[in-house]
């Protein structure tokens, strides 16, 4: 059996306001082209489908037409499961008529039975077991006791994740158990776990406040073969065990990931071991992006040697110069005109110092978190300090609500 193991697509993602569908449209047509030249059995997407809980009727085109072509292309099994971005009740939406065409999505916490699907084979002999778990918000796995604090909202949120996997492996168990041949068990998440990796402008976003609910690989059943997983947008093993995987995101979601190899997870079982053949497959780059930082000199040198390969290029430009915001704007456009170079954003680290400092009368946010916006604005109250620190857990509080609806 083989399967291909991705995630994270983050349908309608823009970079700077910057439409990215020709990229997902590009990505697309060559993952089909994997799945149909290794003859895919099993695709599995692992949360993440789309970038917000609204996609929008071109984002939704997108998916569904790239699903109808995995069914056409003769792959047996596709399992979709919901992330954080996602909304759980579009996803389902067309559950049923998917599942006619062997497309099956959780989108959302179900109780353990209905998230552990059995596979079968054209002659409908059992290939594999999917403990197929979605993104878990907080609702759908703890109970909020009253005045509880961060710490212990966590450790009850991780113990509730823990519970609910628990739950799906002995139901995973059970229904193994009971065939004639023992089949592999692939269990999927959409999760932080401790140690995971990530880099600066990943687009990666916190599931549970300050990450103090990442979670340990030992929540995941012993038993399983391989654990397909989504949310960290950087390819990687967990606690450097083979078979607990991030697949990665398959298109660079900032400027901070140009560069960085992407890719897509072969995994293949054969009859004689149920340990699986573990391969990655690299994702082409579909839209070149380029990060540049210099004075006015350093940059142009680098963009004359970008325009002079004479492909699409978007670019950053981190200048560390003393230009006028205006000024260099002007500068900038000049040297890009007539070239296939396309500018998405200036970053002026001179103002931005300035800004950080409090001294910068025209400030933006672009530069700022949320939590040094919240600072500053606590410092402009004469606030005591216990008061302070209830203003900060409620803070957080609000955050990790947004963080749960993606809204």
């Amino acid at each position: 059996m083989k399967i291909l193991h991705t995630s994270d697509w983050h349908i309608g993602r823009t970079l700077h306001d910057k439409k990215r569908t020709d990229e997902y449209q590009a990505f697309f047509s060559w993952l089909l082209s994997v799945i149909t030249e290794q003859q895919i059995d099993l695709l599995l997407i692992c949360g993440d489908v789309f970038d917000s809980i609204a996609p929008g009727n071109r984002n939704l085109e997108l998916y569904y037409d790239f699903l109808k072509s995995v069914v056409d292309a003769g792959c047996s099994h596709v399992v979709v499961t919901g992330g954080n971005h996602d909304s759980p009740s579009l996803l389902n939406a067309p559950k049923e008529i998917l599942g006619a065409l062997g497309i099956q999505v959780i989108g959302g916490a179900l109780s353990a039975e209905d998230e552990v699907l059995l596979l079968r084979d054209a002659a409908g002999e059992p290939e594999a077991i999917v403990c197929a778990v979605p993104y878990l918000r907080d609702r759908d796995v703890r109970t909020a006791g009253e005045q509880q604090s961060s710490a212990d909202a966590a450790q009850a949120l991780i113990a509730g994740i823990a519970d609910h996997y628990e739950a799906v492996r002995n139901h995973a168990l059970k229904l193994r158990s009971s065939l004639k041949n023992s089949v592999p068990i692939l269990v999927t998440g959409h999760l932080f776990t401790s140690g995971g990796k990530t880099i600066a402008d990943d687009g990666v976003r916190d599931l549970y406040v300050g990450t103090a609910a990442q979670v340990p690989h030992t929540i995941f059943p012993a038993e399983s073969d391989y654990v397909a997983l989504g949310h960290l947008h950087v390819a990687q093993t967990v606690a450097s065990c083979e078979t607990i995987r991030y697949s990665g995101s398959p298109i660079p979601m900032g400027f901070g990931e140009s560069g960085r190899k992407k890719v897509v997870v072969l995994v293949e079982f054969s009859a004689e071991t149920l340990f699986p053949h573990i391969a990655e497959i690299p994702v082409p780059q579909f839209q070149q992006l380029r990060k540049i930082e210099g004075t006015g000199d350093e940059i142009e040198k680098q963009l004359e040697r970008l325009a002079a390969a004479d492909e699409s290029v978007w670019v950053e430009i981190v200048y560390t110069g003393t230009l006028s915001p205006s000024a260099l704007s002007e500068h900038l456009e000049e040297l890009v005109q007539q070239t296939p170079i396309e500018i998405l954003r200036v970053r002026n680290t001179l103002v931005s110092e300035r800004m950080l400092h409090g001294s910068q009368p025209n400030q933006t946010l672009d530069e700022l978190d949320e939590w040094e916006i919240f600072r500053r604005r606590l410092d402009h109250e004469d606030i005591e300090i216990a008061e302070r620190a209830l203003l900060h857990q409620l803070y957080e509080s609000v955050l990790f609500s947004f963080g749960e609806e993606e809204s």
